[in-house]
Formats: C-alpha cells, structure tokens, sequence
C-alpha cells in the first residue's frame, strides 16, 4: 500500500485516544489499583510514574518512530527498516496471535455479566455469585460470548482506520472516562469508604522502595502501555508526518494512569465499604463486586453500568491487535480490508475455541499468556530498543522525535541516551524476573 494511498488518523486527539484505548485494559481495572494498594499506594505511583519515563514511554517511542517511518504493517515495517530484524515484526503479530487465543475469552465474560444485569437475572438467582460464576465457566457460555466479542471487533475494524478504528474511539474512550467518574462519585458516599481511599492511596515510602515493588512498578510501567506486541508500530503507520511523537507518548502514558487511577477509587472503596478484603483478578470483579453491588439501591442499574465499562475497556484493546493481524495480512498476502478482517476473526474464532476446549488437556490460556507476557512481548521491546538506537543510523531517532529538527530538539537527546543505556536493560531485567 503507497503512502499516498495509505489511511491516516484524522486529528491530534484522534491518534491519542486510539493509542491510550490500545493501552487501556481489563488489567486497568484491577490489576494496577490492587498492585498500588499492596504497595505503597500513593507512593507506588511515584514510583510507578518514574517508571514509564524511564521505560513505558521511551520504548513506545521506538515503536511509534519504526510505525510512522515506514507507514507498514509490523512485519513490513521491521522489514524495512532492517531485513535482518524482520524476525521481530514477526514477533509482534505472533504475539498479538497469542493474545487473541485467549483475551477475547476473558472480555466476553463482562458481555455475559452485562446482560444478566440489565435483565437483573444476576440478582434474582438463587444461586451465590461465586456459584454463578463456577456455572458460568463450566457452561459453553464463556465461548458463545467470547465469539461475540470478536465479532463486536471484527465489525469496528472491517469498517476502516478513520470510519472504524478512530470513531469507535472517540465514542468509547470519553465514555469510559464518563462512567468511570460516575462510579467514582457514587462509592464516594457508601460508609467506609474512606478505608479504601487509605488503601489505596496511603503514602509508605518504605514500602514503594522496595526491590520487589520497584519491580512490579518496571512491569506495570512496560506491560500497561502495550508496546511489544505490534500495536504501536501498527497504530503510528497510520500518524501523520506532523504528529508530535512524545507529546502523544505523554498524554497516552498519563490517560492510562489516568484511568488506573479512577479505577482504584471507584473499587477499594465500595470493597472497603462493604468490609470486604480486597483481591485480585477475576474474583473481585465477577464475585466481589456483584455482592457489593447486590447491597447498594438499583443493583441491577449500577451492575449494569459497571460492566458496560468493563466490556469497553476490553473493546479498546481487542481492537488494537486485530488491527495488527488486519494490517499483516492486507498488506503482505495482498488482500482486501474486508478478506483480511475476516482472516483474522476466523483465525480468532479458531484460537479462542481451542483455549476454552483445552484440547489434549493442554491449559493454553495459561501458556498463551506467560509466553506473551514473560517472553515475547519484553524481548520485542527490548530489542526494538536495542535496534533504533544501537543499529540503525544515529539521526534516525533524532529525526522522527523532532519531525526533522522542528520540535523537542532538548527532550530529545535525553530520549535517546535512555534508549542506548538504560530503558533495554530495565526490561531485560524484568525479562529475568518473569522467568525466575
């Protein structure tokens, strides 16, 4: 596909929310808020925000200067930036392959906790909420909804980058955020919530230096922003030649805190609340927060709402890596956006019915996971790292950060130097760990 030819986002807050809604996850929901809470709490922040400076954003900055430099697809951008390093756009799609063959499963749960809301079935069953959830799991609901959720994707993407990707982006991002702040304002009122509040936001310095905090602050910071898996490479070769690289790194780093945040104060105090200890992962939002729920005015409305935030956020980000397999097969095996849409969801419809059924009793959710997460996605971006400011010519960087010596002309060297000596060596550091 020609340059001239090749679709763009239309506007500077277009290419911020498509790139925050790709780092804008389930994982924001719960994930960070309790990582915050066990450590340190406001003072993980910090640490965390140091972090993405000196790891989160430099890395999306190599992937966005690799993406809109050669305006391709992941492969083909690698590809041409070095044949000798192809293998890692190769990498990128196979990861993104990966996530689809288990990701769409977890988010059509929010599709299946959704409609029991509205229909209040969740509440009038006879059943706990933990025993509705074991029901759920065993039944061949999870799939059913899983399937749905990746045509909900396939028909955003199939529509196109500016009628598809960018305007289900401004739709949902603005509404995340809505929904957000108005589950943050009604826990706000629900007695005790102050010790969720104090969870999540106590200062304990001597709890956020820890090594095994600052730890989880590099992993969060790396994993939250989705770089590794070829979404920013395959977002920015839709930027246009005039977007400001790290200003745009700036604002999705800080939206994503941003609604990690929101996300903390809209769970720890209705958990709090209802004397409830805090968990992690899919208890607390499929079973804890349901009986939290169960015990507030208007269960259903409230439930509802939740999980229409929920599924959202899962939306944002199933759609950035079906446009990374989109992409790949449109451009490499010649195809129309229609056909190659349609690949990618048979594909994922393939994938995601091959972790629900476990064949050979093979646990493929757990292996497509840490196989990502630990292994593909770290390396990915440790040696994009490793490429644009070891191997590459030494102007490359200087030249896409500073749209040829126009702008960012005092951030950018800075930029540059934690690239060459310290943003790899953080990763591969939490490479090890994930591997101990």
């Amino acid at each position: 596909m020609s340059e001239n030819k090749r679709a763009s986002f239309g506007g500077k807050l277009s290419v911020i929310l498509v790139a925050a809604g790709s780092a804008i996850g389930l994982g924001a929901l719960w994930r960070f808020p309790y990582i915050a809470g066990k450590h340190g709490g406001a003072a993980f922040l910090l640490v965390f925000l140091l972090s993405v400076l000196v790891v989160g954003i430099p890395a999306m900055l190599a992937e966005f200067a690799i993406g809109r430099k050669t305006r391709k697809n992941a492969v083909g951008a690698y590809r041409s930036i070095s044949k000798m390093w192809s293998w890692l756009g190769y990498g990128s799609v196979l990861s993104a392959l990966f996530i689809s063959g288990y990701y769409y499963l977890i988010a059509g749960w929010s599709l299946e906790y959704l409609v029991n809301s509205a229909t209040t079935e969740l509440y009038t069953s006879a059943l706990p909420f933990t025993e509705q959830f074991k029901e759920f799991q065993a039944s061949w609901r999870p799939l059913i909804y899983g399937v749905v959720f990746i045509l909900l994707t396939h028909i955003i993407v199939s529509r196109g980058v500016e009628k598809g990707i960018e305007k289900a982006s401004k739709i949902m991002m603005p509404l995340l955020f809505i929904i957000l702040i108005v589950m943050a304002v009604r826990v706000a009122f629900m007695p005790g919530a102050t010790d969720g509040y104090r969870f999540f936001l106590s200062c304990d310095f001597s709890e956020a230096f820890k090594p095994e905090t600052i730890m989880m602050a590099i992993g969060q910071a790396f994993f939250s922003l989705s770089v590794g898996m070829g979404c920013m490479v395959t977002y920015s070769s839709y930027f246009k030649k005039n977007n400001n690289l790290v200003t745009t790194s700036l604002n999705v780093s800080l939206l994503t805190l941003l609604v990690s945040v929101l996300a903390g104060l809209v769970i720890f105090p209705a958990v709090f609340s209802a004397g409830i200890q805090p968990s992690e992962g899919p208890s607390l939002v499929f079973v804890t927060l349901p009986e939290i729920f169960n015990g507030m005015p208007f269960a259903p409305l409230w439930s509802t709402i939740f999980f229409v935030l929920v599924m959202l956020a899962s939306l944002t980000s199933t759609i950035s890596f079906h446009e990374v397999l989109t992409a790949y097969f449109a451009e490499e095996f010649k195809l129309s956006r229609q056909a190659a849409a349609i690949t990618t969801t048979g594909i994922s419809v393939l994938l995601s019915a091959l972790t629900f059924s476990s064949l050979f009793g093979i646990d493929y959710l757990n292996i497509f996971d840490k196989l990502t997460a630990n292994v593909m996605m770290p390396l990915g971006a440790m040696f994009t790292c490793v490429l644009v400011s070891w191997f590459l010519e030494r102007n490359f960087m200087k030249e896409e950060l500073t749209n040829n010596g126009t702008i960012n002309k005092y951030v950018t060297p800075v930029i540059v130097f934690m690239l060459r000596y310290i943003t790899p060596l953080l990763i591969f550091y939490i490479f090890i760990m994930n591997l101990l």
